[in-house]
């Protein structure tokens, strides 16, 4: 296995160094949650707590929800709000509604937003990835967008990390 940041085939060169980086934590993620039971998943080591599937289903429902927003440069619609809701918005809702899934289920959601994106990625070029966009009201450009998107992805691994050790023996 090889860990560099570089230029990969079907992508230009810093779409190149993105994908790089996007594919190391997504494989530290699922490094993570290797193994893991359904009832493991769903544990709650407190109230306020998120499970470490409720936090795999966040990671992938904020790369949908970028890709709606970037890719088709829309909000969700009513049918992507009740499959996703739960997962943007953690929580109560997330508790409630994020549970009795296997593993599988979650590295599935993960492998098919993350399919989407690359596909994405391989029609984009450097110039847009670098283009100004508002994100909320603030300047930012693709490369912002998609870098706080893994970004998040690593917060929620450290968590899960600190999760897992939490489980029950």
């Amino acid at each position: 296995m090889e860990f560099k940041v570089k230029e990969l085939e079907d992508y230009s060169p810093q779409m190149g160094h993105l994908v790089s980086m996007m594919n190391y934590a997504r494989l530290t993620t699922l490094q993570a949650v290797q193994g893991l039971t359904t009832e493991q998943l769903d544990y709650l080591h407190s109230e306020n707590s998120n499970s470490i599937g409720a936090l795999l289903f966040h990671i992938a429902a904020v790369e949908f929800g970028f890709q709606l927003e970037i890719f088709d440069k829309r909000e969700p619609n009513e049918q992507e709000t009740l499959e996703w809701g739960a997962g943007y918005d953690l929580g109560d809702k997330g508790r409630s509604e994020i549970k009795g899934n296997s593993l599988e289920f979650y590295v599935d959601k993960l492998k098919t937003v993350r399919e989407r994106t690359l596909k994405e990625f391989q029609k984009r070029d450097d110039n847009w990835l670098y283009s100004d966009r508002l994100w909320g009201d603030n300047q930012s450009n693709n490369y912002f967008i998609w870098f706080h998107s893994f970004e998040d992805e690593i917060n929620h691994r450290g968590q899960i990390r600190i999760q897992r050790k939490m489980l029950p023996r």
